[in-house]
C-alpha cells in the first residue's frame, strides 16, 4: 500500500534509490489539517515568492532521510521551487557537512497536485538521534491558504521576497506552526520501528515551552534513546481533535489511514484522545472563538466506545499494537460539566477493563491531583485546567513503561 502511495505522489525514485534492507521510520511528523478560515486567530496563511524555514527535532537518527511534504488541503497545485535540509546545533548554527538540497525524482523542484502528499528523494547524511534540523522551502508562486499544522511550538520564519535557501535573512514574520511539511523519514539500520502518539492538543504540546521539545512524546523519545531503545516517535496529534467529529482537523477516525497507516514501520500507537468530544458534547464553553465548521452531533458513550474499537480494529488489521490511555482529568476547564465527567468515567472504565487495547497506560493519573482526581494537579496545567505545563507533560512522558515496546 505504501508503495502505491509513493508512486501516486511521484516519488517512486525514492524507493528505487533506497538500499534493499532500508529500515525507514517516521522520525518526526506533524499531521496537517484544513485551513480554519481567512480571518481571526485561526486564519490560514498564504505565501508567494518567499522562503520558509522551519525548525524541528528528529527522534531517531540514521544514515539517510527523506522529507514528506503535503498539499492535502491546498486549493490548487503547490509549487516547491527548491528545498534544503540541514542539521543545526543547540545555538541554531548549521552543522558543517550536513546540508543537503532536496530533489524529487531527480528534479530540483516539484509541483504537488492538489490534495496529495509528496516525498523527496532520499539523501545520504548521517544524523544522530534527537538531532535538531532546519528545513527550508522556497515557494515561488502563490500557495493559497496553506496546508498547515497549527500547533508547531517551534519557529517558522518567513523571508523577504526571494529564494534564500542556504542564506541568512531577517524574517519579515515568525509563526509557531508547520507549513506544507508533514514528516521526516529516516533510514535507521538499528531502528526497532515507529511509535505513533495519537491525540489532541494535550499530546500536540499546547502549554509547553516553544522550541524546547517538552511535549510528552518528546519526553518519551528522550527516555527511549537514553535507555538504548532505538524507537522513532511520531507525534500525530492535532490540537482540538476529536475521535468522532471533524472541526480542528478531520476526526481521529477519518484521518487514521493517512496520519497513521501511511507512516513507515509503525509498530505501536498510543491513543490519548476524547476530552474534546465529551467537553463539546456535554459542556458549555465559556467564551473563546468558535472554530469554523465545528458541529457537535449528539452522540452517547456507546458511540464513543465504538469509535475507539474502530481504531483498534484497523490498527490490528495492519499488525499494529494499540496502547490506550483513559481520558485525562479536566474539571475546571471551560467546557467541564457533571454530565461530561460521568461520560469520562464510563469511557475510562471501559478503556481500562474491556481488554480491547493491547495495553493501557495511565496518562490521566500522571496529570491528576491526588486529592481530587477529576482535576489536574496544580502546576501540571498551563492555568486552564486542561493543557499540560512543562512539568505536567514531563510527568506524563515519564509515566510510560518502556517495557511495553518490544522488539518483534
Amino acid at each position: 500500500m505504501r508503495l502505491a502511495i509513493y508512486r501516486l505522489a511521484g516519488a517512486a525514485a525514492v524507493l528505487l534509490a533506497a538500499p534493499a534492507q532500508a529500515e525507514w521510520v517516521a522520525s518526526w511528523t506533524a499531521a496537517p489539517h484544513a485551513p480554519l478560515g481567512t480571518e481571526g486567530p485561526f486564519a490560514a496563511a498564504s505565501y508567494e515568492n518567499v522562503t520558509l524555514t522551519q525548525i524541528l527535532r528528529l527522534s531517531e537518527g540514521g544514515k539517510q532521510l527523506r522529507v514528506r511534504f503535503s498539499n492535502r488541503y491546498g486549493p490548487a497545485p503547490l509549487e516547491i521551487g527548491a528545498a534544503r535540509i540541514v542539521q543545526i546545533d543547540g545555538s541554531g548554527n548549521e552543522v558543517p557537512g550536513t546540508a543537503r538540497m532536496l530533489t524529487f525524482g531527480g528534479a530540483p523542484s516539484a509541483v504537488i497536485p492538489r490534495g496529495a502528499p509528496f516525498v523527496s528523494d532520499a539523501v545520504n547524511v548521517n544524523v544522530p538521534d534527537l538531532a535538531r534540523m532546519k528545513v527550508e522551502i522556497y515557494l515561488p508562486k502563490a500557495t493559497g491558504p496553506c496546508t498547515c499544522h497549527l500547533t508547531g511550538t517551534d519557529e517558522l520564519a518567513v523571508s523577504p521576497p526571494g529564494n534564500f535557501l542556504g542564506k541568512p535573512f531577517e524574517p519579515v514574520d515568525r509563526k509557531q506552526f508547520r507549513a506544507f511539511l508533514s514528516g521526516i523519514e529516516v533510514d535507521s539500520p538499528d531502528a526497532l520501528g515507529t511509535i505513533v502518539a495519537y491525540g489532541d492538543s494535550i499530546t500536540d504540546g499546547v502549554g509547553s515551552t516553544p522550541g524546547a521539545n517538552r511535549r510528552w512524546p518528546d519526553i518519551l523519545a528522550n527516555r527511549l534513546q537514553d535507555a538504548g531503545k532505538e524507537w522513532a516517535v511520531a507525534n500525530q496529534a492535532i490540537s482540538g481533535n476529536r475521535i468522532l467529529s471533524p472541526g480542528m482537523g478531520e476526526s481521529a477516525l477519518s484521518r487514521f489511514d493517512e496520519d497513521v497507516l501511511s507512516l513507515p514501520n509503525v509498530k505501536y500507537i498510543i491513543v490519548f484522545e476524547g476530552v474534546n468530544d465529551i467537553g463539546n458534547r456535554f459542556g458549555v464553553r465559556a467564551g473563546g472563538p468558535q472554530l469554523p465548521g465545528l458541529d457537535q452531533p449528539q452522540f452517547d458513550v456507546e458511540e464513543m466506545i465504538a469509535g475507539y474499537k474502530q481504531i483498534v480494529a484497523r490498527a490490528h488489521a495492519k499488525g499494529i499494537k494499540v496502547i490506550g490511555s483513559p481520558i485525562g482529568p479536566y474539571k475546571g476547564a471551560s467546557y467541564w460539566s457533571e454530565e461530561g465527567e460521568a461520560a469520562r468515567q464510563k469511557i475510562n472504565d471501559w478503556i481500562l477493563n474491556s481488554g480491547t487495547f493491547d495495553a493501557t497506560v495511565r496518562l490521566d493519573t500522571a496529570f491528576a491531583d491526588p486529592t481530587d482526581p477529576q482535576k489536574m494537579r496544580e502546576g501540571y496545567h498551563m492555568g486552564d485546567h486542561l493543557h499540560g505545563s512543562d512539568a505536567g507533560l514531563n510527568a506524563v512522558g515519564e509515566s510510560i513503561d518502556l517495557g511495553l515496546f518490544k522488539r518483534d
